[in-house]
């Protein structure tokens, strides 16, 4: 079993509850639901939440440190925003966002939009894509579709990059 497992995961002022195998996390951000496993057991007291396996198996035990990770990662979305920050390099990449879409111009005979999801705030200033969200998963998740569209690429650098990230350049031709 997980050493996190083993610790009281402390709530503060949010509202836990884990009701027929669904666990709902209420907050100052929003409010985060997520299935729980069948050999997993979640119990929720004043002192904070407590996740348990409920045999012994090998996957019981494995779950058990997977949800309380879950746990303490809701629990610090509803409080607090989960953000990425991306970005743009290259000359004449643009970024914009028109509605619900975010609009990539990045070298591409054509644009590319992307719908932003639900429960996630997008804004862009200058060549900086700011991501926000309650959902970890939901917004690692968004950064890595948007980064997908055009990765930079080791000669020149340009593309789309995690804010320090490190890009590996190389050398490129050598005139003789």
């Amino acid at each position: 079993m997980s050493r996190l497992a083993k610790k009281t995961i402390v709530v503060g002022k949010t509202d836990v509850s884990a009701v027929n195998g669904v666990l709902t996390v209420k907050g100052a951000k929003g409010t985060l639901t997520k299935r729980i496993h069948p050999s997993v057991a979640i119990a929720v007291d004043a002192a904070g939440v407590l996740v348990t396996p409920k045999d012994q198996s090998r996957l019981a035990k494995m779950l058990t440190g997977t949800f309380a990770s879950h746990v303490k990662n809701m629990v610090h979305g509803v409080e607090n925003n989960y953000m990425k920050k991306l970005i743009l390099e290259g000359v004449g990449y643009r970024v914009e966002v028109k509605g619900k879409d975010i609009v990539l111009t990045v070298g591409f005979s054509h644009t590319v939009p992307l719908a932003i999801p639900a429960g996630i705030a997008a804004t862009v200033e200058k060549n900086i894509i700011k991501i926000e969200g309650a959902d970890k998963e939901m917004v690692g998740q968004f950064a890595a579709d948007i980064r997908r569209i055009k990765p930079p690429e080791p000669y020149l650098g340009k593309g789309i990059r995690y804010e320090g990230e490190v890009i590996r350049r190389k050398q490129g031709k050598k005139a003789v």
